[in-house]
């Protein structure tokens, strides 16, 4: 019985310090720091209201909407709960069917020249909240048609919100297609 006792009170001192401890120092930590982020990094409308955060993202299909990149997240479209790509490559039949689809309801919509490929393919996780900005400028047209706005209003719109590479350096400049839509409905709702 005394060999057991060791291993049992390290079961509950680890129990303890890594399940119960560590999680409430961090969490405690993440809140006073980086409070909006810790929060979820949600957005609001001009009312008050919760209406996604900058780090998921949504469908939009509406014409007077910057649509977002494909969705390939399990059960439905920017599904949170079912993060992940389809798994499907270059040369599987069904992808590239999927993807000629989009390309071709993109141009149907109006993109007209080369299709930026995060128009057209789903990101890894299924719920990138960003495209580039050149998928953006792309989309400029029908969404000042459908708003009865200038183009270079939204032109302008999407420049002024345009993220730069994280840290200067990281990544790729990017664009958040919720941040945009709802600068252009303060505008011309």
């Amino acid at each position: 019985m005394q060999t057991l006792r060791p291993p049992f009170m390290m079961i509950i001192l680890f129990t303890v310090l890594c399940g119960g401890l560590y999680p409430a120092v961090v969490t405690g930590l993440a809140q006073i720091l980086f409070p909006r982020q810790a929060a979820g990094s949600l957005i609001f409308d001009h009312s008050g209201r919760v209406v996604g955060s900058e780090l998921i993202g949504q469908p939009f299909t509406d014409p007077a909407y910057l649509w977002p990149r494909p969705s390939a997240s399990a059960e439905f479209a920017y599904n949170p709960m079912a993060s992940g790509g389809s798994n499907a490559g270059p040369t599987n039949p069904a992808y590239l069917a999927t993807v000629a689809k989009r390309v071709q309801d993109l141009r149907a919509a109006g993109i007209n020249g080369p299709v930026p490929a995060d128009l057209a393919q789903a990101s890894a996780s299924g719920l990138d909240p960003h495209i580039t900005p050149q998928a953006a400028n792309q989309q400029i047209q029908r969404i000042a048609a459908a708003r009865s706005m200038s183009a270079e209003q939204v032109a302008s719109v999407i420049a002024a919100r345009t993220e730069p590479r994280q840290w200067g350096f990281m990544g790729a400049p990017r664009v958040n297609v919720l941040v945009i839509n709802l600068e252009l409905d303060t505008l011309i709702p």
